[in-house]
């Protein structure tokens, strides 16, 4: 989970199936942002890496995936990807972000000032669960989903400490916060790509869908697909 992308010239091509209106990017800067993508072309989403500034452009939505928060923050800033990110989103596009990608998405982490996209109203903890050798699998329960539990891998998880007002808290373990939405923006605090279920994937998707529809209004009142 730590290789970082380097050459502009190492891009794979996009995955998924061409032609279709929908079009999801993963941010491929560090982590492992091809297991997304892999989930993605499962989910019958059309998917690209996303590495440069005119990329944010074309894509619908975006997934940040799990890795190392501190580089993926320094790198998008180093490939001047931050602020293209924050403004399509702020415009309502979708953001999904796992493990580190949730930490990216924080307003705030408890005893850091690493690089953030800020926009995501919660404090997160880093590490919260333990180093890599705490590494652990668990079925926790989102009834967003529907009544089976997701099953979530959780790799030096961070999770929420606090959230704001208009957050919602999707999934608990143990009494701690570890997937919320508020509005465009959807957060796990694990690795919904490393399993075989694609529903929290798919409600993304679904998010993606209602936000290409003027017309479609935000809530939660859906199962994925």
């Amino acid at each position: 989970m730590s290789g970082v992308w380097m050459k502009k010239s190492c891009s794979p091509p996009a995955v998924g199936k061409p032609g279709r209106e929908m079009k999801i990017g993963v941010l491929a800067l560090q982590g492992d942002f091809e297991a997304h993508l892999k989930m993605l072309m499962r989910c019958e989403v059309e998917a690209i890496a996303v590495r440069q500034a005119a990329e944010i452009t074309e894509i619908d939505g975006l997934i940040v995936p799990g890795g190392e928060s501190t580089a993926i923050g320094k790198l998008a800033d180093l490939f001047e990807l931050t602020e293209p990110i924050r403004n399509r989103v702020q415009n309502g596009m979708p953001l999904f972000g796992t493990c580190a990608g949730l930490i990216w998405m924080a307003r705030e982490i408890e005893g850091s000032d690493q690089p953030l996209l800020g926009l995501l109203d919660v404090t997160v903890a880093r590490n919260a669960f333990g180093r890599q050798v705490d590494s652990f699998e668990a079925d926790i329960p989102m009834p967003l989903l529907g009544d089976r539990p997701l099953r979530a891998v959780f790799i030096r998880a961070p999770y929420v400490l606090q959230a704001g007002e208009g957050v919602q808290v999707l999934a608990r373990y143990e009494d701690k916060i570890v997937c919320v939405q508020e509005g465009n923006l959807l957060g796990a605090a694990f690795h919904p790509e490393l399993t075989s279920d694609e529903r929290l994937h798919r409600h993304f998707r679904r998010m993606v869908e209602d936000s290409k529809n003027e017309s479609a209004p935000h809530h939660l009142a859906y199962n994925a697909r």
